[in-house]
C-alpha cells in the first residue's frame, strides 16, 4: 500500500520520521489553489451569481483578447494544479498518519504540548471541502443551477469535520486540564493557535451558504453554524494567544516554531471573511442591510491587525535567524510549512480589503494605476508563498526529515 501511495502522489514515505506537522503541506497547497480562484472571483464579471462560475468565465473568454485569455488560463491552471497537489498531499498524509497512529510516537505526542498538531487533520479536511467547492464552481458548467441542492450537503460535510475538530480538541485539552500535564514553560510559541485555526476554517466554510443562498432556512442554519465555530475560534485564540505571549516574554521564542508567530494572519482572514458572509446573509435573508462603509470598517480593522502581526513576526524571525537557518540553511523542519498559510491569508484578505473595502467605497478606482500597484503588491505575497512551498517540498519531502521526537521538541 505504501508503494501505491508513493506512485500516486509522487511523495516518498517518511516512515518513523513522519509527524502530523506535514498536514500543513496539504493545507498550503489547498490555500494556494484558493488564491488563484480569488483572482478570478474579483476580476471576472459575474453579475448574476455571488461568486465567479464556469459560465461567467466562458462569457469573458468569448469577448476578451488573447492577453485576457492567457490570464484566464494562468488562473485556471493555478486552481487545477494546486488542487491536484492538495489532493496528492492529502492522500499521502492520510497514509502516513494511519501508520503514525499505530506507533509509540503517537502515544508520546498526545502527552506533550505538540498534541495540538492533531488539530491539523480537521483543519486540512475543511480546506479540502473548500477546494472542492471552488474547483467545481470554475470547472463544472451549469453547477450554479443546482447549487441550492448542494448547500445542505456542504454544510453537513463541514459539520462532520467540525465534530471531528471538537472531539480532537476535547481529547487534547480535556486531558491537559484534567491531568495538568501542559508545559507552560515550553509553550513559547503560538503553535497552540492551530486549534482556533481549525475551528475558524470550519466556520468560514459553514458561512458560504449565508453569503450565496437565496433560501432563508439555509441562510439561517449557515449563520448559526458559523457563529458557533467562529465564536469557539475567537475564545480559544484569545486564551492561547495570551498563554503563548507570556511564555515567549519569559523564555524567548522557540525558534523552530517561529512560523507560528504568523498564524494570527490566516486566522484573522477566516474570521474576517466569515463576518462578511454573515453580514451578507443578514442583508439577503433577514433584511438587515449592511452598507459599504461598514464593510470598509471590517476589512480595514482585520487587514490592519494582519499587517501588525506580519511586521512583528518578520522582525522576530529575522532577529532569531529563522529564514537563514530553516529556509535557506542546513536545518530542516516540517514546521516551516507554517510559512505558507500566512502568505495565503494575507493575499486573500488583502484582495477583500482592496475590492470590498476600498474599491466599493470609491477610495480607489478599479483598473486605475493605484489599483494595479496594490494588485502587484498582493501578487508578490502570493508568489513568495508559492516559491517557499516548492523549496520546502524539495528540502523536506525529497531528503531525510527529522524524527517525530525532534520535530515536536519545540511544540
Amino acid at each position: 500500500m505504501r508503494h501505491v501511495v508513493a506512485r500516486l502522489t509522487g511523495l516518498r514515505s517518511l516512515g518513523e520520521r513522519y509527524t502530523p506537522t506535514y498536514w500543513l503541506a496539504a493545507l498550503g497547497n489547498g490555500g494556494t489553489a484558493v488564491t488563484f480562484f480569488i483572482w478570478l472571483n474579483f476580476l471576472v464579471p459575474h453579475p448574476n451569481t455571488p461568486i465567479v462560475t464556469f459560465d461567467s468565465i466562458a462569457a469573458l473568454w468569448a469577448k476578451t483578447d488573447v492577453t485576457g485569455q492567457m490570464l484566464l488560463l494562468i488562473a485556471l491552471a493555478g486552481v487545477a494544479i494546486f488542487a491536484i497537489r492538495h489532493l496528492q498531499s492529502l492522500i499521502w498524509n492520510l497514509s502516513e498518519f494511519s501508520r503514525f497512529r499505530r506507533s509509540s510516537a503517537y502515544l508520546q505526542l498526545r502527552e506533550t504540548n505538540g498534541a495540538v498538531m492533531l488539530m491539523a487533520l480537521p483543519l486540512t479536511l475543511a480546506m479540502t471541502i473548500n477546494v472542492a467547492f471552488v474547483s467545481g464552481a470554475v470547472f463544472v458548467p451549469g453547477l450554479w443551477n443546482v447549487v441550492e441542492y448542494l448547500f445542505p450537503f456542504a454544510m453537513t460535510a463541514f459539520l462532520l469535520v467540525g465534530v471531528l475538530a471538537l472531539r480532537t480538541f476535547a481529547d487534547i485539552f480535556g486531558r491537559a486540564l484534567a491531568n495538568g500535564h501542559f508545559d507552560c514553560t515550553r509553550n513559547n510559541n503560538l503553535t497552540q493557535l492551530l486549534a482556533a485555526f481549525a475551528f475558524a476554517m470550519v466556520g468560514v466554510g459553514m458561512a458560504a451558504p449565508a453569503a450565496m443562498s437565496t433560501v432563508k432556512l439555509t441562510i439561517g442554519l449557515s449563520m448559526l453554524g458559523t457563529i458557533f465555530f467562529i465564536t469557539a475560534a475567537v475564545v480559544i485564540a484569545l486564551i492561547l494567544l495570551v498563554l503563548g505571549a507570556r511564555a515567549m516574554l519569559t523564555n524567548g521564542l522557540a525558534v523552530e516554531a517561529g512560523p507560528s508567530l504568523w498564524m494570527p494572519i490566516p486566522l484573522l482572514t477566516l474570521i474576517g471573511i466569515a463576518m462578511l458572509r454573515i453580514s451578507h446573509g443578514l442583508h439577503s435573508g433577514f433584511e438587515l442591510h449592511i452598507e459599504a462603509p461598514h464593510r470598509l470598517l471590517i476589512t480595514a480593522v482585520f487587514f490592519s491587525l494582519q499587517l501588525l502581526a506580519g511586521l512583528l513576526g518578520l522582525s522576530v524571525l529575522r532577529r532569531v535567524g529563522y529564514f537563514r537557518t530553516y529556509l535557506n540553511g542546513p536545518a530542516r523542519s516540517p514546521g516551516a510549512y507554517g510559512l505558507i498559510c500566512p502568505a495565503v491569508g494575507l493575499f486573500v484578505f488583502g484582495m477583500f480589503f482592496l475590492h470590498v473595502g476600498l474599491v466599493q467605497n470609491g477610495l480607489i478606482e478599479k483598473f486605475s494605476p493605484v489599483y494595479f500597484v496594490a494588485l502587484a503588491a498582493l501578487a508578490v505575497v502570493q508568489v513568495l508563498g508559492i516559491i517557499t512551498m516548492f523549496r520546502l517540498d524539495r528540502r523536506l519531502l525529497a531528503q531525510p526529515a527529522r524524527s517525530p521526537a525532534e520535530a515536536e521538541r519545540v511544540a
